[in-house]
């Protein structure tokens, strides 16, 4: 299996995200699963337009979220769209299934062709505003063996919206992590969407990950602007996930602005030319 820097074709690769709308049989959902299909290509073809580097595809609009275990519908309507992206565009794709349902996404993955996969909590357990969610990383790893998927693993370290149960700092948490969840990549990010994430963290993580006998790349996951973005590759990361900052005003639920991506894969291009 490739390594998961290789899987994209430059190195610091930015990945845009595609926040889907309500899925069916979530509260907001409109009725419409069109426009569900229409919103996520729109969105992908304007980051591609942008310049990024590869899609990461989330249920976010099916708040309040399952803690563990989505629904069958939920699968099949997020497999029915990703199938859509990963025929449109020829980047690497990534599945997060809300809020931390690593089996559906892989799952998705391994039927898509999709190329990683995004896990809140991947070891370990922390509280949440849907509860306690505990790591399943022995599930995750024997079913991507079972499926023999080539999909990637990104796991998060101190995921946001979330505390750590065990009280470990950074440093511990991604040496678990990647050592004893055999994570294929970690995430850090700041406290919820859209917060910046600390240099100090992203520091602090390259740092652990540099000390260990495994090389996996540290990716930033939150709070990733125009501004911040070169810092934050210079403190240690090896790729970004950006969501808020890339869509119209700032705002997390607005379409994507053309803009927005080419003015931050520009100052991406600064710091990884």
């Amino acid at each position: 299996m490739p390594t998961t820097l290789d899987r994209f074709s430059t190195s610091a690769p930015v990945v845009g995200m595609v926040h889907l709308p309500a899925l069916p049989g979530s509260p907001g959902f409109d009725g419409d699963r069109d426009a569900i299909r229409d919103r996520a290509l729109a969105d992908a073809t304007t980051l591609l337009e942008g310049g990024v580097d590869g899609l990461l595809v989330e249920n976010f609009g099916d708040a309040p979220f399952y803690p563990d275990s989505v629904p069958a519908h939920v699968v099949a309507d997020l497999t029915a769209v990703v199938t859509e992206l990963t025929d449109a565009v020829d980047v690497p794709v990534g599945v997060n299934v809300l809020r931390n349902d690593a089996t559906a996404a892989l799952s998705v993955a391994a039927a898509t062709g999709a190329s990683f996969v995004r896990v809140n909590v991947h070891v370990g357990a922390a509280a949440t505003d849907q509860g306690l969610l505990e790591g399943r990383a022995h599930e995750t790893l024997r079913l991507r063996e079972r499926l023999e998927a080539d999909v990637a693993v990104l796991a998060d370290v101190h995921v946001k919206h979330a505390s750590p149960l065990d009280g470990s700092d950074l440093e511990r948490a991604t040496c678990e992590t990647v050592e004893r969840g055999l994570a294929d990549g970690v995430v850090v990010s700041g406290a919820g969407t859209g917060a910046e994430t600390a240099l100090e963290d992203v520091s602090r993580v390259a740092s652990a990950v540099a000390d260990l006998e495994r090389s996996v790349p540290v990716f930033v996951g939150s709070g990733v602007t125009v501004d911040t973005v070169g810092d934050l590759l210079e403190a240690g990361a090896d790729g970004a996930i950006v969501g808020t900052a890339l869509k119209e005003g700032g705002e997390t639920t607005n379409p994507v602005s053309l803009e927005r991506v080419r003015d931050l894969l520009e100052a991406a291009d600064d710091r990884r030319a």
